[in-house]
């Protein structure tokens, strides 16, 4: 045989050494990488993985914190917070949206509106995990059948949380405003850390103005969750801090007076103290109820409101933009007093028009025979358009201009009232500007008795009035009272702008607030019938302010329009004269007669606030305010 057949088993056993050499050293390798491997994850990523792991586990929940409470001045609450259930979805945990929403709708009744909205703000930007709600205020039954197929449907639940609630509704709707779900141009706003959690903002009004300290500082829980992402403990949790409460100038029996006064019209009233600036009562009606909007109004809800002809949303006491009328004329004496274009003993023949140039155009007086021979508290006192005419013309308008917009109108002069609009305060600049034409002397002539293009807001109206009730000392209108925590009153009022109005005779103030007083209680005021019989003295200033003009020979016949074409009724005054506690500023839309109408209503807010609400004691107050009448 030859050699290199035989079989060289020397050299098979060194082959097979070798290569159980390279196996052992290959399997020694990697247990060696599997020992490292777990060495890494489990020494020194041991913090890294058992994080990942809580998070599975583990949740940082942000807990919104309660809103705070507003009260009024009397400490009865005006907007509180109450507990209601309602079913939201998260939809990162949910399987299949459409049929967990059929499963729902089989269990709940679950209305068109609110899938529609649920679906609107599923696809709006929000945070991870936040959840949306589908249905509120859920009923005992319909949380029963919801828990009975809680199983079933992962990333449901049944949370309760305080929503907001405004226990007299109507009433103080247009004064505080109201909170409503937070949208996305709100969302984009807002501090996304603070506001975690959180689902409501304030929308107008108080609620909107004082959103910073009514709503508080979120808190944070740390929970334990199931393999649904159900909560199973609470681990560990930071409380929030409550928004702080308020307390308003607001009086909510006035405010209810002012209603009870005004139902069945249209109109705005508007109370201010004359001290403080606090605005007692700030009434438009009709109104409506704000509790609708908190969680969302339904479709058709809204449709009503916003088509009445009655307008309730809209809130005529800081938005509606009336010709102020006769209302001005207290104004306007002051005006002429102080620049010389009068003075208290000049006087005019009124025959029942005016005419600029002779054979012009006729400015007609309410009285269609005129006053006669009036001086300019004559004028005050009966109304006379003739002697505002002359008066108007002899300033200028100009002058008008600068003593009206010292008075406040033409801006916003209040500190806090969110919404409220400028009215406008005409001049030629502004004429050249938006008309694109001079300024007539007629022009000046309507702007003498509160007509042509000047408006003003009720606001504005009891703003001056109570201009001239502090002869010239300006405290302009607040709605704040106190803030009921540490935080001082003032670090969240703005500052106030307007100086002092100072006449070069202070003396003329009386001599206004006289002719005021002489409306209300003088053989020939306006008002005297509004005025008779009060136990204390007041000052005031009747209006009627035309919807629409009429030619130069045509004879205003209230009978013969229709009601929504008659002259709005405007009344502004106060009371007491010598101590004034209250102003006022009413307006009925097509009243008709100021004093007929508005003047009665603003003595009726008058006693309730002097005779019913703010005796200091007993009967103290009434006895001398009846004591000013015989000063």
């Amino acid at each position: 045989m030859p050699w290199g057949e035989f079989k060289d088993t020397a050299a098979e056993r060194r082959l097979f050494q070798r290569r159980t050499v390279v196996m052992l050293l290959f399997v020694m390798v990697a247990i060696g990488g599997l020992i490292a491997r777990m060495y890494q994850l489990q020494i020194v990523e041991h913090e890294v993985y058992t994080t990942l792991s809580d998070k599975n586990r583990v949740q940082v929940q942000s807990v919104p914190p309660p809103r705070g409470l507003i009260y009024d001045r009397n400490n009865t609450l005006l907007a509180e917070n109450r507990p209601v259930f309602s079913v939201k979805l998260v939809p990162e945990r949910v399987d299949g949206m459409d049929e967990t929403l059929e499963k729902l709708g089989s269990i709940l009744e679950i209305s068109e509106e609110d899938l529609e909205r649920f679906r609107r703000r599923l696809e709006e930007p929000r945070r991870p995990f936040q959840e949306i709600p589908l249905r509120y205020d859920l009923t005992p039954e319909e949380i029963a059948r919801l828990a009975v197929e809680r199983h079933e449907l992962p990333g449901v639940e049944v949370k309760a949380e305080l929503v907001r609630y405004y226990p007299h509704g109507e009433l103080t709707a247009h004064a505080l405003g109201y909170v409503g779900r937070i949208n996305r141009n709100e969302l984009q706003n807002i501090d996304p850390v603070n506001y975690a959690g959180t689902n409501y903002i304030g929308k107008s009004g108080i609620e909107r103005f004082y959103e910073e300290i009514l709503h508080g500082k979120v808190g944070y829980q740390h929970v334990e969750t199931n393999a649904r992402g159900r909560i199973m403990r609470v681990l560990e949790r930071e409380n929030p801090v409550p928004g702080e409460d308020l307390q308003l100038h607001l009086d909510l029996r006035l405010q209810q007076r002012a209603h009870e006064l005004l139902d069945g019209r249209r109109g705005a009233i508007v109370a201010i103290e004359p001290d403080t600036g606090g605005i007692l009562a700030l009434a438009s009606v009709p109104g409506f109820d704000a509790n609708k909007f908190v969680t969302g109004i339904s479709v058709n809800d809204y449709r009503e409101l916003r088509e009445s002809k009655d307008k309730p949303l809209f809130n005529r006491a800081l938005r509606g933009q009336y010709p102020p009328g006769s209302t001005i004329k207290p104004m306007l004496a002051v005006a002429g007093l102080d620049s010389n274009a009068v003075t208290r003993d000049h006087t005019i023949w009124d025959p029942g028009y005016y005419r600029l140039t002779e054979g012009g155009r006729l400015w007609r007086d309410w009285k269609q025979w005129g006053h006669g021979w009036v001086d300019l508290k004559d004028a005050v006192a009966e109304s006379c358009d003739v002697y505002f005419y002359e008066m108007a013309v002899e300033m200028g308008v100009d002058t008008m201009y600068s003593y009206l917009s010292r008075f406040g109108f033409g801006e916003d002069a209040t500190l806090d009232v969110a919404g409220a609009l400028n009215g406008l305060l005409p001049s030629p600049e502004w004429k050249r500007a938006v008309r694109n034409r001079p300024w007539y002397p007629g022009d000046t002539v309507n702007m003498g008795i509160g007509q042509g293009f000047m408006l003003a807001t009720p606001l504005q109206l009891a703003t001056a009035t109570a201009l001239i009730a502090n002869r010239g000392k300006w405290v302009e209108p607040r709605l704040l009272k106190d803030i009921k925590g540490d935080h001082p009153t003032d670090q969240f009022l703005p500052d106030e702008t307007h100086e002092p109005l100072k006449l070069k005779n202070p003396q003329d103030w009386e001599y206004v607030v006289d002719a005021m007083a002489e409306v209300m209680h003088g053989a020939h005021g306006t008002a005297r019938r509004a005025g008779s019989d009060a136990p204390y003295r007041m000052a005031g200033k009747t209006g009627t302010a035309q919807v629409f003009s009429l030619d130069e020979d045509e004879e205003y016949d209230a009978e013969e329009l229709r009601e929504r074409l008659r002259d709005h009724a405007l009344f502004v005054g106060f009371a007491p004269v010598d101590n004034p506690k209250i102003a006022v500023a009413v307006i009925v839309e097509n009243g008709g007669s100021g004093s007929g109408t508005a003047a009665p209503v603003a003595r009726a807010m008058f006693d309730a606030w002097l005779l019913d609400y703010s005796k200091p004691s007993g009967d103290k107050l009434v006895s001398n305010a009846a004591g000013q009448v015989s000063n």
